[in-house]
């Protein structure tokens, strides 16, 4: 006799229920791979945006708020051979619970980035935006004014989010700020018109450099572009050159006595300078002539603005623009003169010339000199080798570190079992 089992109680179903959701909350949910950091203070308004770079014109990320501007993401990242993760937990507050009045914490999942990016939202130029927008492309010939309504719908191939921000009424006023720093303006009755300048660009990127160099650049460029390029060798001269160089003994004293002098070039005495004694043929660092200071001076300002002008022109501004910023630089229309720092580069360029030729000529152990890029790439080369060391470590498995650690000194290798058999003898 076949019977049926009896259906199951709803407090069975619902265990059951719980059970299941229980295991679905084990399985890890993924979560998003960027972490962005951003400004506080923004209106409701505010978008993540994608925007034109403006250098290469590639639809990148940014961050626009109507009141506060536009903004770039600047990636802060661990170095590439150091893996690392961050935690973020919920803050814990107190609630009460409905039943009781006692007070219960309540308990909210954290989660765990896959990498350790942050991405944080800077302050940019609107100007650097539209540059590209106001001037004059090949085919259309010399620049007009026109209203900047009319320059705007004169690209119809703009991105939709660009256009959104240049229609914006809230950012309108700060957007003709901007326009007006890099364009001639005149006005037409109630509306104003614009015609692209690139002497006013020339002076607002001037502005903006000098800032920068008023406020101090970066530790890494300071060094990299500033103190290195302004050092100077130290020349080195034998002291037989020396020798040749100071004055005559006095007449007053025995010629036998400027003889053993003579004879003696080691040592070199007059009423100046003090006795120096040194091995003959040695050569001794010619004291260089007070300069200005490597951190102060007018040619280091210069070195700094030139820099943080090559950092822009290669960061925000596209390659025809920026050749052409570069001829009016080097002309004589150029806000700023950049000789003095031509000719002190160019004097401290001859002055390591000679220095490595003196170098090369006095060191015959050595085949060549080698100048600081070679150096540099030296380092890099290794620095790569050990970080892809370092990556071939980690990968290894626990088996394989094992098996390292076994003592094969009396085992044959693997290479014998597979050789071909000696020959047989004949009999």
């Amino acid at each position: 006799m076949r019977t049926r089992s009896a259906p199951a109680s709803k407090a069975s179903a619902s265990k059951t229920k719980d059970t299941d959701q229980k295991t679905k909350s084990l399985v890890s949910a993924e979560q998003p791979s960027k972490t962005f950091i951003l400004p506080t203070g923004t209106s409701d308004n505010a978008r993540l945006l994608s925007l034109p770079q403006p250098q290469s014109g590639e639809l990148a990320r940014y961050f626009f708020c109507p009141e506060r501007g536009v903004y770039e993401f600047t990636v802060v990242a661990p170095p590439a051979h150091s893996a690392r993760s961050i935690l973020f937990t919920h803050e814990t507050r107190e609630t009460p619970s409905p039943e009781d009045e006692t007070p219960t914490k309540s308990s909210l999942q954290g989660s765990i980035t896959k990498k350790a990016e942050l991405l944080v939202a800077t302050p940019i130029d609107a100007m650097f935006f539209i540059v590209s927008l106001l001037a004059p492309s090949s085919k259309s010939g010399p620049a007009l004014f026109q209203p900047l309504d009319d320059i705007i719908d004169s690209h119809d191939d703009m991105p939709k989010h660009l256009r959104h921000v240049l229609y914006d009424e809230t950012f309108r006023a700060s957007l003709l700020t901007r326009v007006e720093a890099t364009c001639d303006v005149v006005e037409a009755g109630d509306e104003k018109m614009f015609r692209f300048s690139e002497t006013k660009l020339v002076k607002e990127l001037i502005a903006k450099a000098e800032r920068m160099a008023d406020r101090g650049l970066p530790v890494s460029l300071e060094e990299r572009f500033i103190r290195q390029a302004l050092a100077t060798p130290l020349m080195a001269v034998k002291r037989q050159d020396i020798v040749t160089s100071q004055e005559p003994a006095s007449k007053s004293e025995p010629t036998s006595k400027s003889e053993d002098r003579q004879d003696t070039p080691s040592t070199v005495a007059t009423d100046a300078t003090p006795s120096i004694s040194t091995p003959a043929g040695e050569s001794t660092p010619v004291p260089q002539p007070d300069g200005e200071d490597s951190n102060t001076g007018p040619i280091t300002r210069l070195l700094q603005i030139s820099t943080a002008l090559s950092f822009m022109k290669e960061s925000y501004l596209p390659a025809t623009i920026a050749l052409r910023l570069d001829e009016i630089l080097a002309s004589a229309e150029s806000p700023l003169d950049f000789t003095p720092l031509k000719d002190r580069l160019k004097e401290i360029a001859e002055l390591r010339a000679q220095a490595l030729a003196s170098r090369d000529m006095s060191n015959f152990t050595r085949k060549r000199g080698l100048d600081d890029e070679e150096e540099d790439t030296r380092a890099e080369k290794k620095r790569r080798k050990d970080e892809e060391d370092k990556k071939a470590k980690a990968a290894e498995s626990q088996a394989v570190k094992n098996l390292k650690k076994v003592n094969t000194s009396g085992m044959a290798k693997m290479s014998s079992f597979f050789a071909k058999a000696p020959p047989k003898k004949k009999a």
